[in-house]
This record gives C-alpha cells, structure tokens and sequence, in this order.
C-alpha cells in the first residue's frame, strides 16, 4: 500500500457506514466507508478523532480513505458505541 497519512475524522454515520476523514496536510475532505477501517469491534469512527490511513484513488477517480487505523496504525475500538447511537 501506499504511503501513511494523518488526519481527523471530519463526521461518521454510524447508520450509513461511511464519513469523511480531513487530512492534517490539508486537501480536500477524503471518503471513508467502514469496510475500510480496522478495528476489533463495530467499525465506525468518533466526529474529532485523530485516525492513520491511505489514499487510494477509486474507478470512479475520486480518493478515499482506506486501511483506516488509530494513531501509529493501531487498532482496537474506535468509537465505542453501537452503530444505531450515531448520526
């Protein structure tokens, strides 16, 4: 995979699977879905939350966010609440 990035989860939807990471080196607000984020429990992210991850470009040309971790790629639970308590 490519290079690591850092960023700050921007908002998740629990309910929906996916938000939106901004990159701390600026740049436009990346796509992220839950299938790409990894973690031991529900996958989802906290609004604020810092997070590690790759840029990949999709079919469709736009960037997203995969291989999403914690800070120094670690693992675990991210947002410890149930998916349906989310936006």
């Amino acid at each position: 995979m490519g290079d690591r990035n850092k960023g700050t989860v921007k908002w998740f939807s629990g309910q929906k699977g996916f938000g939106f990471i901004t990159p701390d080196d600026g740049g436009e607000d990346l796509f992220v879905h839950q299938s790409s984020i990894k973690s031991d429990g529900y996958r989802s992210l906290a609004e604020g939350e810092a997070v590690e991850f790759v840029i990949e470009t999709g079919g469709d040309g736009r960037t997203k966010a995969v291989d999403v971790t914690g800070p120094d790629g670690s693992s675990g639970h991210f947002a410890r609440e149930c998916p349906s308590a989310q936006k």
